[in-house]
């Protein structure tokens, strides 16, 4: 009978700091401001016979590559349904209701995400990891939770299952 086991990666390592500012509405949003994210991850996979779930150097490794991708940026979230983006020369134009903002492109990361929050900051970091199918099928994770917080008691989820 095969036996399934969760851990739980949550290192000081694992973080990103980012500038950003949540969307509430058409006419309503937070200022720029600047968080520093933490990132943890809960993987279900089976117990070897040598009582190993995996390799957690590998886990390890992944999320700070996810973090370290996002780590130092102005985050935009490109699919909002209240900002128009566009490019000015080395800048990206942002406008939301009658503000319009100039970010340098070498400082902005515009995510696939429709606001920059925990909720979709988790998913979208959830995606990447998924997207490496190398890395569940070598590690035969069947589950995979990502977790990013903005703060001590303010955290998202997303939830990735085989």
């Amino acid at each position: 009978m095969e036996k399934l086991t969760t851990i739980l990666i949550d290192k000081e390592s694992h973080k990103f700091s980012a500038a950003h500012f949540t969307i509430f509405s058409a006419t309503d949003r937070e200022r720029l401001h600047g968080h520093n994210f933490s990132v943890s991850a809960r993987i279900v996979a089976p117990v070897d016979d040598n009582g190993l779930t995996g390799d957690y150097a590998v886990y390890k490794r992944k999320l700070k590559q996810i973090c370290d991708a996002i780590d130092e940026y102005t985050l935009i979230p490109s699919q909002s349904l209240y900002l128009q983006i566009s490019e000015q020369d080395e800048y990206y134009r942002v406008t939301h209701d009658t503000d319009t903002m100039l970010f340098l492109k070498s400082d902005t990361q515009l995510l696939p995400v429709r606001n920059t929050t925990v909720e979709d900051l988790s998913s979208y970091l959830l995606d990447t990891l998924v997207e490496d199918k190398a890395f569940l099928n070598d590690q035969d994770i069947r589950e995979l939770e990502v977790m990013v917080a903005s703060g001590p008691g303010q955290t998202g989820a997303s939830l990735w299952q085989r």
